[in-house]
């Protein structure tokens, strides 16, 4: 039996305005197909801002929160304890994530530079500058060796993690850069625009895969992508859409349809079997990849002083506790993180968890 949404407890309340904080769902009910426990929320209260950005470490012992106030925080996950609280950009926080191996962290800002940490000192390592608009997204190679940054400029731009320096600049994308993703080879990086193209980077030579062509099909925006381990590649759009890719063929293996407005984010399960998808619309989805069909649904309402209202979901097929609990290896981060309405999401990497951030 579902816990109803708890209350943040009247002594540590959230200093924040109306769009800066969180709760933490999870976690998940393996004893029951399908059934997203609703209790035990967290609360993350010392945000100044609308929060942007949200990533787990990959042992999921720490949540990164980056926010609109120009801060990025580190969170215990388990606790709730806030573990840093750290500045530098010039403007606000627009994206964050962590390096495959743990060790580092990116931010992402409006002043247009990326700014790489060290996790155990809690310390700046590098400023990257290049790019000359707000910086949008960010991702580290599997191996942690290289970062890959597009923005406002239209440009992706590729670092070498260790020394900070810029290695390449890839043109090609006639709007905004807004998500990227590499491919688990490290060879290739995928880049989504609102130019409504998907780009194939070849990082051996520097140039589009198949001379320039890319991935079509969506007609709006692209908002986000991600690699599955087995190198297929997710697209979600402004055209409410997500799209499965074989990208060594431009095939197009699967179209999920189901959203009522844009898809903010999507993530897939470590086998590659399942992808969560966050909307717009405050609704999160689980596909089954084969099928396409919907197993899972909740509907996530806005949230209003200090508890959350009006959390609710629908049986599906199948079941989080035969895929969720058993996945062995590390999710990508889900974050959905526009300003202004939608839920913000981020799923722990073993998917015990689900954080949902409320406009």
């Amino acid at each position: 039996m579902e816990t109803p949404c708890t209350q943040l407890p009247p002594s540590t309340p959230p200093q924040v305005g109306p769009a800066g904080w969180t709760s933490a769902l999870g976690p998940m009910n393996s004893g029951s197909a399908g059934r997203l426990a609703v209790g035990r929320v967290k609360f993350f209260g010392q945000h100044r801002g609308e929060v942007n950005s949200s990533a787990f470490s990959p042992d999921g012992q720490r949540l990164l929160t980056a926010s609109e106030d120009g801060y990025v925080y580190g969170w215990e996950t388990q606790s709730g304890r806030l573990l840093w609280r750290l500045g530098g950009h010039a403007g606000p926080i627009k994206f964050c994530r962590f390096s495959p191996d743990g060790h580092l962290f990116a931010t992402t800002s409006g002043d247009c530079t990326i700014r790489l940490w060290d996790v155990a000192e809690a310390k700046c390592l590098h400023v990257l500058k290049g790019h000359q608009r707000s910086v949008e997204t960010v991702s580290f190679s599997p191996d942690s060796k290289q970062l890959a940054s597009g923005g406002w400029d239209k440009r992706v731009v590729l670092w070498e993690v260790q020394s900070g320096q810029m290695l390449r600049h890839l043109g090609g994308h006639r709007d905004s850069v807004q998500s990227s993703d590499f491919a688990p080879s490290s060879d290739c990086l995928a880049t989504g625009s609102w130019d409504s193209a998907i780009c194939i980077w070849d990082l051996r030579t520097g140039t589009p895969v198949t001379s320039h062509q890319e991935l079509e099909g969506h007609s709006g925006n692209i908002s986000c992508l991600c690699y599955s381990a087995s190198g297929l590649l997710a697209s979600g759009s402004w055209d409410k859409t997500i799209h499965i890719w074989k990208p060594s063929t431009r095939n197009l293996l699967v179209q999920l349809k189901g959203h009522v407005t844009w898809v903010k984010s999507i993530a897939f399960s470590p086998d590659g079997s399942q992808l969560a998808s966050a909307g717009y619309s405050h609704m999160v989805k689980v596909w089954d990849c084969n099928t396409g069909k919907c197993m899972e649904t909740l509907k996530v309402s806005k949230v209003h002083g200090c508890s959350t209202q009006g959390c609710r979901k629908r049986p599906a097929r199948g079941g989080w506790g035969q895929a969720g609990l058993a996945f062995p290896e590390p999710s990508e981060v889900l974050s959905a993180g526009s300003p202004g309405c939608g839920p913000r999401l981020c799923l722990h990497p073993r998917w015990e968890t689900l954080s949902v951030w409320s406009c």
